[in-house]
Order: structure tokens, then C-alpha cells, then sequence
């Protein structure tokens, strides 16, 4: 009998790669799309829709910084890697997207790890800011076709919103932080008046820390959606550059 809604992960040797940008795509006024080409990635490798990749810049003082970021798209054939970077902050990779033109280069490493959710699930419900949009996109194109998923995006203003991977049975929410109040209390209350489906769900959650801690605890406590099948992370800490924080615990 096969188990139903396993999480399989997968680790892999450290490996860096040399790209050079071959696109550039702005999506929205806060969101650019850069594509990338090399050689280097005839073995790449990503198998979860919320991997990330390490990406090294020069900071301001000449040392070097890291940011992660999500392998929005690859091709190994093509030897083509796509990344979208959010323009939230005035850090080092901010500050290179803004500039990037194709012919620049730009070192990445990883996905050092993979966490596979097997899509077995009745229904899916993704949230999360401008950060989260790339895994979100990406889980869109990745799960089976028809079942349904439910999106809530936060963004700035109603221009930053863009098309969403096209799918039957999506439905999209957006709330913006234009409209003023608390984050976590805009999509708390576009939360409350979903109607799900019945069966079994998968929600994931990626936002700022305090904003994702939150939204997660409305879907477990309020909601009453079981702990393991909900996965919640802070991608960035407010006042804080380049930091993540895992709050699943």
C-alpha cells in the first residue's frame, strides 16, 4: 500500500556554478526576471518547488554576501536557469538585479537539499508575500493537473500584481499593503472567508517571519488544519538583511 502524503528529502553535494544573465523580464514594478545560461548547469538538480539556491554578491565594504533565492525555472537541455528576485529591500542582491543586464555573470550554489511533498493531497493552499511568489509559480506548474489550488498573495499595491502560472482550478486572491493595516490581518481575513474543499489539504505559508508565524497560527489553531500537513517559513526578518527563519516548529 502506498503512503499517502509523504515528505521525501533529498541532500546533495555542495556545487558552485557560474551564470550569465541572457533575459531580463520585469514582471511587475517590484518583481524582475532574469535568465540565466551555462554550461555548469547541465547537472543541476531541484526537485522541491520551494528549494533555494545560494547567490554571492560583493557588499558595500568589498567582502562578499549571500541571499537565497528559489529556482523559479531550469531547463537542463537548454542549460537555462530563471530566478525572480523581489525588489523589498536595498541589499546587495536588490541592488545587482536593479543593474543586471544580459552578458553579467553571477555565482550561485545549491539547492544543497530538497523537500518533496507528495501530490497526493485533495486541494492546496499557497500564501505568501513577494517572496514566496517564485515557489508559488512554481508549485503551479509542477502539481497534477485539476486539482484545486487556492492562492493568497501580499503585495505592495494592486500594479505589483502579474499572471500567475495559468491552471484549472485555481483560484487567486491578492490584498495589498496600499490598503494599509496589518499584513498578517489581511490575508487572516481573506482566510476567513475561503471556502475549502472538503478532504485533505496541504497549506504553505512564506512570508515575513512575523507575518508567516501569524498566518500560520490562525491555519492551525483557528482554522483547525493539522500541524503536519501545513508548512510555514519567514523568508526575510524585518530590520534584519538576508535573514530566513524556519517556524514550523
Amino acid at each position: 500500500m502506498t503512503e499517502r502524503h509523504k515528505t521525501t528529502r533529498i541532500r546533495r553535494e555542495r556545487r558552485r556554478r557560474q551564470l550569465t544573465v541572457t533575459e531580463r523580464v520585469e514582471l511587475s514594478p517590484h518583481m524582475i526576471r532574469l535568465t540565466f545560461t551555462s554550461p555548469d548547469l547541465a547537472d543541476f538538480e531541484s526537485q522541491g518547488a520551494d528549494d533555494h539556491i545560494k547567490l554571492f554578491f560583493a557588499d558595500a565594504e568589498g567582502g562578499r554576501a549571500m541571499r537565497d533565492y528559489t529556482p523559479r525555472a531550469f531547463d537542463i537541455e537548454a542549460q537555462t536557469l530563471s530566478i525572480d528576485f523581489a525588489i523589498h529591500d536595498a541589499g546587495p542582491a536588490t541592488a545587482w538585479a536593479l543593474k543586471a543586464q544580459p552578458g553579467d555573470t553571477l555565482s550561485i550554489g545549491g539547492p544543497q537539499g530538497s523537500t518533496v511533498i507528495a501530490d497526493d493531497f485533495d486541494w492546496y493552499l499557497l500564501i505568501g508575500d513577494e517572496t514566496a511568489l517564485p515557489s508559488i509559480g512554481r508549485r503551479l506548474e509542477e502539481l497534477r493537473p485539476g486539482v484545486p489550488v487556492f492562492v493568497v498573495a501580499s503585495v505592495d499595491a494592486p500594479e505589483d500584481r502579474f499572471p500567475l502560472p495559468a491552471r484549472e482550478g485555481l483560484a487567486e486572491y491578492w490584498t495589498f499593503r496600499s490598503e494599509g493595516g496589518d499584513e498578517a490581518d489581511r490575508i487572516v481575513a481573506v482566510l476567513e472567508g475561503l471556502t475549502l474543499p472538503d478532504g485533505e489539504g496541504y497549506v504553505w505559508i512564506a512570508a515575513e517571519a512575523t507575518v508567516a508565524r501569524a498566518v500560520r497560527f490562525h491555519v492551525i489553531e483557528a482554522m483547525g488544519h493539522p500541524r503536519e500537513w501545513t508548512k510555514a517559513g519567514g523568508y526575510w526578518i524585518a530590520g534584519e538583511s538576508g535573514s530566513e527563519k524556519r517556524i514550523d516548529d
